[in-house]
């Protein structure tokens, strides 16, 4: 039997193995993805803490603990395509699941920032 990791498994092929309701793509497809979609937000579901050591230029910080109907205040419109990044790539699952979860249409895990070697902000 084939062993393949959940990670080379769900990323870079364009669907979740998992049949979630998200999209999934490696980071950068989904840079492409996010800059080829006007009106897309780009998402770092980590902690206040690590966003401020390094992020992806454009992001907006949306712990992972704190998504849930408050998040319309940050993101009003459910139909904004999200781009959604963590660490690694497992909190950005499950943000994903829980931005579903709460109404927004238009999710895609895109993994970890382990995976982006572009310019970061501070």
């Amino acid at each position: 039997m084939l062993n393949v990791s959940e990670r080379e498994r769900g990323r870079g092929i364009g669907y979740n193995t998992r049949m979630e309701n998200f999209k999934t793509l490696n980071m950068d497809e989904g840079l492409v993805a996010l800059k080829a979609l006007a009106g897309a937000r780009l998402v770092d579901v980590r902690t206040p803490g690590e966003f401020a050591e390094g992020r992806i230029p454009g992001a907006l910080n949306i712990p992972l603990d704190t998504i849930g109907p408050g998040t319309r205040t940050a993101l009003p419109d459910f139909a904004t395509p999200l781009f959604v990044y963590c660490r690694s790539g497992m909190r950005s699952r499950v943000a994903c699941a829980k931005f579903v979860e709460f109404g927004y249409g238009d999710v895609c895990d895109i993994g970890g920032i382990l995976d982006y070697a572009g310019p970061q902000e501070r």
